[in-house]
């Protein structure tokens, strides 16, 4: 271990997979500093009991951890460890998640950097299948007796750099871990205390310039993660590098998953307008077919554009294209193709016989030849490729997302393929519930709702049930 530089390597064992909700129940460590190693160990008791399926995974029960220190009663001596080390876990995420939510319930506030050796082993085995514990001691042949315990899993990662280092030689291993180290290149102007309240949860983020105009407004399910990400030295292009140069602010909101971020980030997009936002960021004219719903509405259909778009009536709606243009020359195609009347489809102005029946490509309804039910049913028929999805549902319906590791909770309205709002309290609910909108037919937010409502779990259908017996909220 020689080689290495500096480095804390930390395992621990917890109830549970939430660092809300479960508890530490061991900690283990190895410390390298100065060139001396040192190591450290305890059992902790988490005041919760043990899960069956964690004491399976473990081995750790009730009766070991009865006894124990609890975790405030070792946490001076723990930090005495921590204190300015660079910690070293696999999928240290988790790790520093518990070990920071620990802390903070006792009303301190824990800072460290950390090493992923998930990570490491992506950089350094990209083709690899896995980066589990499991898969890696699997590809270097590595066994311990102590699996899914806390000192049992540090030597394990200390053995799998080992390893690396055969394999692949130091040099190679240290750069890996030196990448890791430097972490994010923050501009110099950038108030940088916004890293310890960011979290690793869904969200919108907003970077602004010196004179605090929106630069760019983005959405991620790990909002840290991708903020940083643009802030790393590697950046793709040279618009990725001059906005980085220019943020001097970041702001977010949190959202309770990523229907909500998505939602957010268009709606912020299109209000603010950020200079850096190449999609999504205005209301682009966009042009659909409107088919007649009577007989002697003449033509029977007609190019409209999306800001005419009346949302309750997208049975007879069809597209969408980029042009005027391009809409009337679908219905020419159409037209051609089925034998349809040019002067009925408004192609053909006057009176009388169309070009199109002529030239033998109209089947006669403009001379009694063919019935005009018949006629445009054959219409219909032939438009139905570009059908607009109907609105499925009698009235509003709710789809609620909730995260199960900080408990938020959202419900997103949506009625005839608008979102409405999105509500966070029974309150809210019952306000929303009880307001008009004015509905407002957007493409982005049309896209994205029928994605969400054929795969979302959770829809709360408004027109059919009571509400307020659908709302349950997290408290």
């Amino acid at each position: 271990m020689n080689w290495l530089p500096d480095l804390l390597f930390l395992d621990i064992e917890t109830t549970g997979a939430s660092h809300i909700n479960d508890r530490i129940t061991e900690v283990a460590l190895i410390k390298i500093q100065d060139g001396e190693v040192t190591s450290w160990q305890s059992l902790i008791n988490p005041e919760v009991p043990v899960p069956r399926n964690i004491t399976n995974l473990t081995g750790i029960t009730d009766a070991m951890v009865a006894d124990a220190p609890t975790f405030k009663e070792i946490a001076a001596e723990l930090y005495s460890h921590l204190e300015g080390a660079v910690m070293v876990a696999h999928n240290s995420r988790f790790d520093y998640g518990f070990l920071k939510a620990e802390y903070k319930r006792m009303g301190g506030t824990l800072r460290l950097r950390t090493i992923c050796t998930v990570k490491l082993s992506r950089k350094l085995y990209p083709l690899a299948k896995g980066h589990s514990l499991d898969a890696i001691m699997q590809r270097h042949g590595l066994s311990t007796t102590a699996r899914h315990r806390g000192m049992g899993d540090v030597q394990l990662m200390l053995d799998f750099l080992e390893a690396a280092k055969q394999d692949l030689g130091s040099v190679a291993v240290l750069e890996a871990i030196a990448e890791q180290m430097r972490g994010p290149a923050l501009p110099a102007s950038l108030d940088a205390s916004f890293l310890e309240r960011i979290k690793d949860v869904p969200g919108v983020y907003i970077f602004f310039d010196e004179g605090g105009s929106p630069l760019y407004v983005g959405k991620s399910i790990k909002l840290r993660t991708r903020v940083l990400n643009h802030f790393a030295s590697d950046h793709t292009t040279h618009t990725e590098m001059e906005m980085a140069l220019k943020i001097r602010k970041v702001e977010w909101r949190e959202t309770a998953g990523e229907l909500g971020a998505l939602l957010l980030e268009s709606e912020l997009v299109k209000q603010l307008r950020p200079a850096y936002n190449r999609q999504l960021r205005s209301k682009k004219k966009l042009y659909a077919i409107r088919l007649a719903d009577r007989l002697n509405q003449i033509p029977w259909v007609k190019v409209i554009t999306t800001q005419d778009f009346d949302p309750t009536d997208f049975e007879y709606l069809y597209g969408i294209w980029k042009s005027k243009k391009a809409a009337n020359e679908v219905i020419r195609n159409l037209a051609d193709e089925f034998q349809l009347c040019s002067k009925l489809l408004g192609l053909e102005a006057g009176k009388g016989v169309c070009f199109s029946f002529q030239v033998q490509k109209c089947t006669g309804v403009c001379v009694g030849q063919e019935k005009h039910e018949l006629h445009h049913l054959r219409l219909r028929n032939a438009l139905v490729a570009h059908k607009l999805k109907g609105w499925p549902y009698k009235g509003r319906v709710g789809i609620r997302e909730v995260n199960p590791e900080t408990g938020k909770t959202e419900v997103h309205l949506f009625e005839h393929w608008c979102h409405l709002d999105t509500v966070a309290s029974d309150g809210d609910m019952e306000e929303a519930l009880n307001a008009k909108y004015e509905l407002e037919f957007d493409l982005d937010a049309y896209r994205l709702i029928v994605k969400a409502l054929g795969r979302a779990e959770d829809i709360i259908e408004f027109g059919y049930r009571e509400s307020r017996d659908l709302m349950e909220f997290a408290a």
